[in-house]
C-alpha cells in the first residue's frame, strides 16, 4: 500500500528563507529537474532550502561513527519492484537529530523508528548500495543525512495534533484525522495497533483502552507503508505525557553533549596570537550555549567529521574565550562564533577542521574506549 501522508514539504527550518530567483541547484519545489542537486562541500554550510526530503525506517545504525540503515518508505513515484530498499548513510558533522521532540545522538533512536530526513547527495565517485539484481532505490544517490526526525518531533514542529476518530480493539485499528494548516480538507489515517503499543497519559503508562474519541495524540511508528500507514509504537494522549517525553529526551541530550563538547568548524587561525575562530554547529539545546561567555576559559579538542575524539582527557588545549559573536545563522549553524586562545596551537587546529569544546564549568571526563579513535589505529 502507497503511503497516505502529505510527506513531500520541507521541514519548515528549511523554509525560513526564500530559494534565489535563479536557481543553481535543483531543489524538491524545483520546475527544472536537469538542475543538479546541491552538492556539500567540506567546510562549509550549505544553503537554505537546498536538501532533498524523504522518509524511511532505521534498519541500522552506527552510533559511534554517525552512519546507519535506512529502508526508503513507500511513494507513488516508485515502482513496486523498487519497494522497500535499503540505503545506507552517514550523518553530516553539521547534521542533526531530534527524538521525541528533542535534540538527539543516533543511539537515542531505536531500530525501526520510522524517520523523517533531509538528505544531500553522496560524494562524486562515490559508490552505493544495489541489491536484488542490481535494483537501487530511488532515493539511491541521497546518502548524507542533514536532519533525522521522529513522527513525534515532525508533527510537534508543523504544530500539528492527530484526534482520534474512532478505535476499535478488536480489529487493533486506530483512525486519526488532522487539518494541517493551508490544507482544504482534513486528512485521514489509520494506524494498526499492537499488543506491545505503548501508551501514555499524564504521568502514566496508559494502556489501548484509555484511547478515547476526541483526543489529541502525537504517536511514532514502524513497518511505515508495508502494509498501510504503519504500525504504532508510541502513542501520547495528552500534552502533559508529551511534555514528559521531551523533557526525558532533553536532559538525555544534555548530558551526551557535557560528557562529549559542543562540536564546530575552525573558521580562522591567528598562528601568531593562538586565537581560533570557530562557529559552532546547530541542532543543540539553545541553554547549553549560554556557557560560553568571554572572560571564561574554554578546553579545544580535535575532532574527525564523525565528531569522534582521540583522547579528550589527555588531548584538550585550554585558554580564554576572548569573544563570542552573532553570525549569519545558517542551515547546520548555531550562528554563534567563539574567539578562544588555547595554550597550544595543534595540528588539528587549521581552518575547515572540525573541534569540540569544553566551556569552564563542563568536566573533561574519559569517554568509553569504544568511543575514541584510539582503538582505530592499529
Amino acid at each position: 500500500m502507497r503511503i497516505h501522508f502529505t510527506w513531500v514539504l520541507l521541514f519548515v527550518v528549511c523554509l525560513t528563507s526564500p530559494i534565489a530567483a535563479e536557481e543553481t541547484f535543483r531543489t524538491d519545489t524545483s520546475e527544472d529537474e536537469k538542475l543538479p542537486w546541491y552538492q556539500t562541500v567540506p567546510g562549509q554550510f550549505p544553503p537554505e532550502g537546498s536538501a532533498h526530503y524523504f522518509t524511511g525506517e532505521l534498519v541500522g545504525k552506527d552510533h559511534i561513527h554517525r552512519t546507519g540503515t535506512i529502508r526508503v518508505s513507500r511513494t507513488d513515484k516508485q515502482r513496486r519492484s523498487h519497494w522497500d530498499l535499503p540505503i545506507d548513510f552517514r550523518i553530516l558533522p553539521y547534521g542533526s537529530l531530534s527524538y521525541h521532540g528533542s535534540p538527539a545522538a543516533l543511539k537515542d533512536i531505536p531500530i525501526g523508528t520510522h524517520l523523517h530526513g533531509l538528505w544531500y547527495i553522496k560524494d562524486e565517485g562515490e559508490e552505493t548500495k544495489s541489491l536484488f539484481y542490481n535494483r537501487k532505490s530511488i532515493e539511491s544517490d541521497f546518502t548524507k543525512a542533514f536532519r533525522l526526525v521522529d513522527d513525534f518531533t515532525y508533527y510537534q514542529e508543523k504544530n500539528e495534533l492527530w484526534q482520534v476518530d474512532n478505535v476499535d480493539l478488536k480489529e487493533m485499528k486506530l483512525k486519526l484525522v488532522s487539518q494541517a494548516e493551508g490544507e482544504e480538507k482534513p486528512t485521514s489515517i489509520e494506524l494498526d495497533l499492537t499488543a506491545a503499543t505503548r501508551v501514555y497519559q499524564g504521568k502514566q503508562v496508559a494502556t489501548l483502552e484509555d484511547i478515547q474519541p476526541g483526543q489529541n495524540v502525537l504517536f511514532n511508528l514502524t513497518w511505515a507503508t508495508l502494509y498501510g500507514v504503519g504500525r504504532c509504537t508510541d502513542l501520547w494522549l495528552d500534552e502533559e505525557s508529551r511534555q514528559i517525553a521531551q523533557a526525558r529526551q532533553l536532559a538525555q541530550h544534555r548530558l551526551h553533549q557535557k560528557d562529549r563538547g559542543l562540536a564546530g568548524i575552525i573558521d580562522a587561525v591567528d598562528n601568531q596570537k593562538r586565537i581560533l575562530t570557530v562557529t559552532l554547529f546547530g541542532g543543540i539545546d539553545s541553554s547549553l550555549y549560554e556557557d560560553f561567555k568571554p572572560n571564561t576559559t574554554a578546553q579545544v579538542c580535535v575532532s574527525e567529521p564523525t565528531l569522534q575524539i582521540y583522547d579528550q582527557v589527555n588531548d584538550k588545549k585550554g585558554g580564554p574565550i576572548l569573544a563570542v559573536n552573532q553570525v549569519e545563522k545558517k542551515p547546520g549553524s548555531s550562528g554563534i562564533q567563539i574567539q578562544v586562545q588555547p595554550s597550544l596551537l595543534l595540528e588539528g587546529f587549521r581552518p575547515g577542521r572540525i573541534v569540540r569544546i569544553f566551556p569552564s564549568g563542563w568536566p573533561v571526563v574519559t569517554l568509553p574506549e569504544e568511543e575514541t579513535l584510539w582503538p582505530e589505529r592499529d
